[in-house]
């Protein structure tokens, strides 16, 4: 079974990148589960949202999901392409 890969249809800031970079290098099973939620996010973003909190930022509304049984791991998502902004963990 072959890993996933980043969605061609998501953009991914440059921070979110380097982030699921090091998550790839260190912990597969994490990175996995983790683009999984990307790609929830980039196949059906109304249900992503209504799974999200909602956090405002000097640039507008981020959307907060987390990763499946992945406490306290989140994906930090703007609903604009939709765009992955970020990835960590967030109590």
């Amino acid at each position: 079974m072959s890993s996933p890969e980043l969605s061609p249809e998501l953009e991914y800031t440059e921070v979110a990148d380097e982030q699921l970079n090091d998550l790839e290098a260190t912990d597969a099973s994490l990175y996995n589960a983790v683009l999984a939620a990307c790609e929830l996010i980039g196949q059906n973003p109304s249900l992503a949202q209504s799974m999200s909190a909602a956090v405002r930022t000097d640039n507008g509304i981020v959307f907060r999901f987390p990763v499946p049984d992945r406490y306290p791991y989140k994906v930090f998502w703007s609903s604009v392409g939709p765009r992955i902004e970020a990835v960590f963990p967030y109590k």
